[in-house]
């Protein structure tokens, strides 16, 4: 048995030779699925329900295509035709919109990811940054060396004078 990589779609039997493109067909079933979700649906399908209906409750016996009598037996056929073929419609839309959510989802995982990864570089550099700058002297730090210094060199400037003989 040859292994496929996509186990999420049915193997192709060739005994029937029929063949179609898997896109087209599910952006037609999604056309489908998101008409039959719709209020206008709903109006049109309990509009036609009701002209049944009366068609076949208002008229003469003899003029009933589907008498009520007899259980209302077409239009059942009909609603259980549309519900066989519309069930498989909507869970083929169904199947592709889960796998778009799941492609979008690993996506926005990936994304979540490099963000964090920035993130935790970022906190790294700004870490950094705060250790680079306590070693740097403030202007306080700076005036009160200066004071300093110049104290020191008033002091030695004062020792030098006093050292020197004075000129006659």
């Amino acid at each position: 048995m040859k292994r496929r990589g996509d186990l999420s779609q049915p193997r192709q039997r060739s005994r029937f030779d029929v063949s179609y493109d898997p896109e087209t067909f599910g952006q037609f079933s999604e056309s489908i699925a998101r008409y039959l979700g719709t209020a206008r649906f709903l109006v049109w399908q309990t509009g036609i329900i009701v002209v049944w209906l009366a068609l076949n409750i208002i008229p003469p016996e003899e003029y009933q295509f589907d008498p009520w009598d007899r259980g209302l037996v077409l239009l059942t056929l009909v609603l259980s035709l549309q519900a066989s073929y519309a069930a498989p419609l909507i869970l083929l839309a169904q199947n592709r919109q889960e796998r778009r959510d799941r492609v979008a989802a690993e996506h926005d995982r990936e994304v979540a990811e490099r963000t964090q990864a920035d993130t935790e570089f970022l906190a790294r550099e700004i870490a950094g940054v705060r250790l680079a700058l306590a070693d740097v002297v403030t202007g306080e730090e700076l005036r009160d060396q200066l004071e300093g210094l110049t104290k020191a060199i008033d002091e030695l400037t004062a020792r030098l004078d006093d050292l020197q003989p004075e000129s006659p």
